[in-house]
């Protein structure tokens, strides 16, 4: 009953989440590029969300500021890493850091800054769940309508090539640098956007939000991107499916706390989600290559011993 009761909510924040892990998914699967700035932007986005909103903002205005300022950020780090030649993990982890200060300057000093959700109206809040998912399954759908419909223009064409092959699009004339600037600015935009939302859910925003953030997005895509494809794999089913990883990450999350696990493993419940998943279709591949293998030979003495 206690696990039914927290569903909800597990819902709703699995919501947040697999809109973050979207931007992760656009910066890891589309750019292939490892970009930890998230840990960052998220907490950007819910700071700037909880700032403007206990000085009497709208929402919608907090909404899209947050998401300006992260694509700042993510655009920081596509610089650091064209510009500069800095390799993009490392890129990310400075401009992560870069956004600990920048983050405590938007708190004005202090480690959290609450959003009354009486004085505000908000676009989700914990009070509310079913109002909050309605929200936020509108939000996903209109998301991922832009993103289909971006990312199948010319431009959004070019960046998917520059993750595919940046050698071969640069010598078709694509510009590698700028899209690659252009594609982590939507990505971190998208984490921020998700930050904003995670703000006014919780009521809060928080110095140390975001933290191991890129572990919960990478759960979410390979949660979501094992069952999708098999479904059919094209950019909308996959988006969907990271939506849905999401989900299903935050029910399983809560169920391991309902069963008495210490909030002190829940970082390392995370990593092992990620890391069972990832290794999943290393471990098929392997399976179904020696099975493929054996079934050859078998055939092979078989027919050997036939003739």
């Amino acid at each position: 009953m206690a696990f039914l009761y927290a569903l909800p909510g597990a819902v709703a924040e699995g919501l947040i989440w697999g809109l973050m892990a979207m931007g992760v998914y656009i910066s890891y699967k589309i750019l292939d590029i490892a970009d930890l700035t998230v840990d960052g932007s998220i907490c950007t986005g819910a700071c700037v969300c909880a700032v403007l909103l206990s000085h009497g903002a709208p929402v919608w205005l907090s909404i899209i500021l947050a998401f300006l300022a992260g694509a700042l950020a993510g655009g920081f780090t596509g610089l650091l890493h064209t510009v500069l030649g800095i390799p993009s993990i490392l890129a990310g982890i400075l401009t992560q850091l870069i956004l600990y200060s920048v983050n405590l300057c938007i708190l004005g000093g202090k480690s959290l800054v609450a959003i009354d959700p009486r004085a505000n109206r908000l676009l989700v809040h914990m009070s509310n769940n079913p109002a909050s998912i309605l929200a936020l399954v509108i939000l996903a759908a209109v998301t991922i309508t832009v993103l289909w419909l971006f990312f199948y223009t010319e431009v959004g064409l070019t960046l998917k090539s520059t993750g595919d092959n940046p050698d071969m699009s640069r010598a078709q004339g694509v510009d590698v640098s700028r899209n690659k600037v252009l594609g982590l600015a939507i990505a971190n935009g998208l984490v921020a956007l998700a930050g904003s939302l995670l703000a006014q859910y919780k009521g809060s925003a928080n110095i140390n939000d975001g933290r191991g953030a890129i572990v919960i997005g990478l759960a979410a895509i390979f949660i979501g991107l094992s069952v999708s494809l098999k479904i059919k794999p094209n950019f909308v089913v996959s988006l969907i499916g990271v939506i849905g990883g999401g989900i299903v990450y935050y029910i399983v999350y809560n169920f391991v706390i309902l069963l008495g696990l210490k909030t002190d493993y829940l970082k390392m419940l995370s990593a092992i989600i990620v890391a069972v998943f990832l290794a999943i279709p290393y471990l098929k591949s392997q399976y179904f290559t020696k099975q493929k293998d054996l079934h050859s030979e078998e055939q092979s003495a078989g027919g050997g011993h036939h003739a």
